[in-house]
């Protein structure tokens, strides 16, 4: 059996559990600059809001129906998750994470537990010890334990929890082939027009049809449908074939010094997403976009690729090809409004083409140089040393988040204060 835990409207509920007074009342969470809708509690669906709205069609219900609003307050909610996860292997010998609010948990050898009574205490320890509230689905696939938890989210009475095992025929025929998962917008329209509706439908297609028309994947898909786990649980994080780091700038910049050290910032940031991987790589690739909603101002995008003599994780050569990259296809006259940097063609240290004999860079010393970096950085907070070229204090700031709550739990600074009072009832817990 595999369980999967998944946080209810995560970033809503993390901003909930240090600001009681938002529990019961329509809340919405904005994306970067605040643009668009990318969290809503169950009171903001009900007033009709849709995830992705941009934020300007939902702004006169923030004094109508009391609306709250918070900008993106990713320190927080990368901290909560990583409490969720922590308290989540505690309960099973295999955890898998998912995304930032969900979690398989792998329930082989434990079949004959109490595996309801196990589901509650997972959702008891969570909002005991974290504050956030969960919902847990049991199943022997993933993709029907994906059906179960969705089931535990619409049942008020079943406490959080959903149990498939055996016979799940009436389950299946309850959700459509698009609220499958794996099966996209495309492959939904698909098993539409062959007359394939539910989940029932695709779980009992002929194997050859869907293997033909869905891959096997689609194939994996119909027999996890049946309960013959095709999916396994995979523990390791597999590392990424590509890091990027991009921006949609607060203001549209058109200086060719600003854009400088903004991509020298992105470089550095790149490196730092690419060492913790432990990779290093071959080609940098720069791109600059101007606002293409503005369709009264002149448009202008390109990128610039930038390949290095030997893959590296380095700081260093990555702010130099960035700023090189950036001369290259700069033009004066636009205004700039995204701009990014993706790291490529990685490859595990040591694993790349033969250096030259005479190669002039010692990659030694810079292999401990970005180590000192890296643990004054972690020690002291992001930024606490950096490369001349990148950005000094408001030039850096890129994003607009004029709704953005306190990092309660990792900033000293901004932690949660409360106050007593000395003439408390006595008798009464303090908690």
């Amino acid at each position: 059996m595999t369980a999967l835990v998944d946080v209810n409207n995560f970033y809503v509920s993390c901003e909930r559990v240090f600001n009681p007074r938002l529990r019961g009342v329509p809340v919405v969470v904005l994306s970067n600059n605040d643009g668009c809708v990318v969290a809503r509690s169950e009171e903001a669906k009900k007033l009709g809001i849709a995830m992705g709205q941009p934020f300007f069609e939902v702004q006169d219900m923030v004094g109508k129906n009391g609306l709250q609003v918070y900008s993106s307050n990713y320190a927080l909610y990368g901290d909560m998750s990583a409490r969720v996860m922590n308290l989540l292997r505690q309960f099973a010998p295999e955890v898998e994470i998912y995304s930032i609010d969900e979690a398989f948990l792998d329930f082989t050898g434990m079949e004959h537990f109490d595996l309801y009574a196990r589901a509650l205490e997972i959702r008891e320890t969570i909002l005991r010890c974290v504050g956030l509230p969960v919902c847990v689905g049991v199943a022997p696939t993933k993709v029907l334990v994906k059906i179960a938890n969705r089931l535990a989210k619409k049942d008020k009475q079943g406490n959080g929890v959903r149990i498939l095992s055996g016979d799940c025929s009436d389950v299946l025929k309850s959700v459509e082939t698009g609220d499958i998962w794996g099966i996209g917008y495309q492959y939904a329209a698909l098993l539409q027009r062959n007359g394939l509706k539910t989940a029932f439908d695709l779980a009992h297609a002929s194997d050859a049809w869907v293997r033909k028309h869905l891959s096997v994947t689609g194939l994996r898909i119909k027999k996890e449908l049946l309960g013959q786990p095709c999916i396994k649980t995979d523990t390791e994080v597999p590392a990424r074939k590509s890091i990027g780091t991009t921006r949609s700038f607060r203001q549209p910049v058109a200086s060719e010094a600003a854009l400088q050290a903004l991509v020298a910032d992105f470089a550095a940031r790149c490196g730092e997403k690419l060492r913790r991987q432990n990779g290093e790589a071959s080609i940098l690739t720069l791109f600059l976009q101007t606002n293409r909603f503005a369709t009264d101002q002149p448009q202008y995008s390109a990128l610039f690729n930038v390949s290095f003599a030997a893959p590296t994780s380095s700081t260093l050569p990555m702010v130099h090809a960035a700023r090189y990259a950036l001369k290259r296809i700069f033009r004066a006259g636009y205004e700039y409004k995204r701009a990014g940097i993706l790291l490529s063609s990685i490859t595990p240290p040591g694993n790349g083409p033969q250096l030259a004999m005479f190669d002039p860079v010692d990659r030694n010393k810079h292999g401990q140089l970005m180590m000192v970096f890296d643990a004054l950085n972690v020690r002291y907070g992001r930024n606490t040393i950096k490369t001349g070229a990148q950005s000094t204090g408001r030039q850096g700031r890129l994003t607009s988040q004029c709704k953005l709550s306190a990092r309660f739990t990792t900033v000293w600074e901004e932690m949660l204060s409360i106050k007593i009072s000395s003439d408390a009832a006595p008798g009464y817990p303090i908690r």
